[in-house]
């Protein structure tokens, strides 16, 4: 009932998920990442155990195709599974069991996988996936969400639409981006206004938090909007 993108941006380094359903809340069960550690998608019959799991056993050293095996393994309700997983390598691998709704499949590239179930054909994980290669001159978080648009002109959830989910890390401890549309007519396209928002002000002051650099962040408000201000309007003049 869902299909997901996880994939290493190689330009600057950050990792994401973005997922698409026709299901309430996909945000709150599918998408799991630790910076410095892995990506989990945990889908279909969602075992909301996965995430946690995986990122424990990469945590400990395991190869993606380990923490796959292994928890897939340990989990009875495994047909009805599928989940796909990156490490602090960027190495992917997947599971998709034999008792997933058709259509229901995985590919593995590079530096990113896709992964669905309930879909309306194999086309729309291929074109999910083509749309992302295709497309390196966009910024990160717009080609995730434009790689699920493709997807999902191609024939997406079989079902229909509900909510969609982004959520990326760079080299902070907490999301760089972490946003959802829970409950809507147009998911993918109120997401991406809602990511488009984001490059307001938002991204400008995430500029300025506490971060492994400067623990406190800036702290003096005064000192904060003009930072904030100056970094906008360098923007602009680009």
């Amino acid at each position: 009932m869902t299909w997901s993108i996880i994939a290493h941006d190689v330009k600057t380094g950050m990792v994401g998920l973005a997922v698409s359903t026709c299901a309430f809340a996909v945000g709150a069960r599918v998408p799991s990442i630790e910076t410095g550690v892995g990506v989990v998608a945990s889908q279909s019959f969602v075992n909301p155990f996965y995430g946690p799991q995986a990122l424990a056993l990469l945590k400990q050293g395991a190869s993606a195709q380990e923490a796959v095996d292994a928890i897939t393994r340990a989990d009875e309700g495994r047909s009805q599974r599928q989940v796909h997983i990156m490490d602090n390598q960027f190495r992917f691998a997947a599971f998709t069991g034999d008792g997933c709704v058709d259509w229901c499949g995985h590919l593995i590239r590079d530096t990113y996988s896709v992964a669905g179930n309930m879909l309306a054909g194999p086309q729309v994980i291929e074109t999910t996936a083509d749309f992302y290669a295709a497309h390196p001159e966009l910024p990160f978080a717009q080609r995730l969400l434009s790689a699920l648009k493709a997807g999902e002109d191609a024939g997406g959830d079989k079902r229909g639409k509900q909510s969609a989910a982004l959520l990326i890390h760079d080299q902070e401890d907490y999301a760089y981006l972490d946003i959802r549309v829970d409950d809507h007519a147009d998911p993918l396209a109120e997401l991406m206004r809602v990511e488009e928002k984001s490059r307001g002000r938002y991204m400008h002051y995430r500029k300025f938090m506490p971060s492994k650099a400067s623990p406190f962040g800036i702290i003096d408000r005064q000192e904060l909007e003009s930072l904030i201000a100056a970094s906008m309007a360098a923007e602009a003049k680009q």
